[in-house]
């Protein structure tokens, strides 16, 4: 495994590896350098030393033929024979990717009681669809459905992997990417094709969503990458479409969790699904006032949101959370009740068609990409919003 390691006889305390670590994972104590948790690997510290006091030991590259991996496969995520919408957005993704390289689309869909899945995930954009339908899948397990996987990516060898930034999701992709020793670039707010190298190009927010950074894996296959629902838009279904369907079996596999409940959605809440949204930020004043947001969330028939602030202090659930660190939305009203629109909580707002603005700092940035902005008091202005709705309503 690769280390970073300070040879003490060596270092004289200068600070040039302090000023050359990005991430500030370095400190001088006692005129030594200390190497703190915060430290990436990335080995910067190591070329500013003039002292070679630090030592880098880097990993070994195993040389693979990237020749041997070809086609584009998307983790097709189901929940009890009900597809997540996500996957459907990551064919049509991958179709548009897989055009570009002239290689294959195929959907790997695992549980129980799932064969009817396979005519609508070509319907989608599949070319193929490989089906693990068994009883002891029926269940998701992030170790079991982790090693069918890897043992389906071994064998088949696809050169880059798609899966949805869900709960599940996020706890199966590093699962594979770590047993196959490939890269893995998470919450992906975008995906191209550099034709020439073969490289996925993998963008996703960056220290703390104030930069976009572009990421390749040019020496590990196969390129993987999460991506959050609604970022990409699903192709129009196409049930004339001919592919194949492969039934694959497998021996059981030992899980080292046994499901006691499932509590998934307990709350009946899916933002990601939510065609109006009213979400409170900081700016709803106190803790009763959200009401005032649901009252008005309510008479329109919409979900009630949250920026990250009220989740922290504990004014709102994590499954209301709107932002980079929550749910990406897209629903077609969007009502932001006293949210600033710090760059963290835009980069959970998709492809929304109306944006409306309430907030009483007539500079905040949310009125920037608002297509109606409102300046005022948020907790005096609801109440009349949602009295004018109500009577349209009757």
């Amino acid at each position: 495994m690769a280390s970073i390691n300070i040879i003490k006889d060596k270092c004289v305390g200068c600070r040039r590896c302090i000023a050359a670590c990005p991430f500030g994972a370095i400190e001088v104590v006692d005129k030594k350098a200390v190497i703190g948790e915060k430290c990436t690997l990335c080995g910067s510290c190591t070329e500013s030393c003039k002292f070679n006091a630090i030592i880098f030991e880097r990993d070994e590259v195993e040389n693979i033929d990237l020749s041997e991996y070809k086609g584009i496969w998307v983790f097709a995520e189901q929940r009890y024979g009900q597809l997540k919408n996500v996957s459907l957005e990551l064919l049509g993704k991958a179709r548009e990717l897989a055009e570009v390289i002239k290689v294959k689309v195929t959907a790997v869909v695992l549980g129980h009681k799932i064969d009817s899945l396979g005519k609508e995930l070509i319907a989608y954009g599949a070319d193929e669809v490989l089906i693990i339908d068994e009883e002891w899948l029926n269940d998701f397990n992030d170790h079991i459905y982790g090693e069918i996987m890897v043992n389906l990516i071994e064998e088949y060898k696809p050169e880059i992997v798609l899966i949805g930034a869900t709960s599940r999701g996020r706890s199966l992709a590093p699962h594979i990417s770590s047993t196959v020793k490939t890269g893995l670039t998470a919450d992906c707010t975008s995906l191209d094709m550099d034709l020439e190298k073969r490289l996925l190009v993998q963008t996703r927010p960056a220290f703390g969503g104030n930069l976009m950074a572009e990421i390749v894996c040019p020496y590990h296959r196969p390129q993987m990458a999460t991506v959050r629902p609604k970022v990409f838009k699903p192709l129009k279904p196409d049930y004339m479409k001919q592919g194949k369907i492969i039934k694959v079996k497998k021996d059981p596999i030992e899980g080292f969790v046994k499901l006691i409940r499932n509590i998934d959605n307990e709350e009946g809440i899916n933002l990601s699904d939510a065609e109006i949204i009213v979400s409170v930020g900081r700016g709803i004043g106190s803790e009763k006032n959200i009401r005032l947001a649901q009252e008005l969330a309510d008479a329109l028939g919409g979900t009630l949101g949250s920026s990250r602030p009220l989740v922290d202090i504990g004014w709102m659930p994590y499954s209301r959370q709107v932002g980079q660190t929550g749910k990406t939305v897209a629903p077609k009203i969007y009502i932001a009740c006293g949210i600033s629109g710090a760059i963290q909580h835009l980069a959970g707002l998709a492809d929304i068609e109306t944006i409306i603005a309430i907030n009483s700092d007539p500079d905040a940035p949310i009125f920037k990409i608002a297509n109606y902005g409102i300046v005022g008091d948020v907790s005096e202005i609801l109440p009349l919003v949602t009295e004018k709705i109500k009577g349209l309503n009757k």
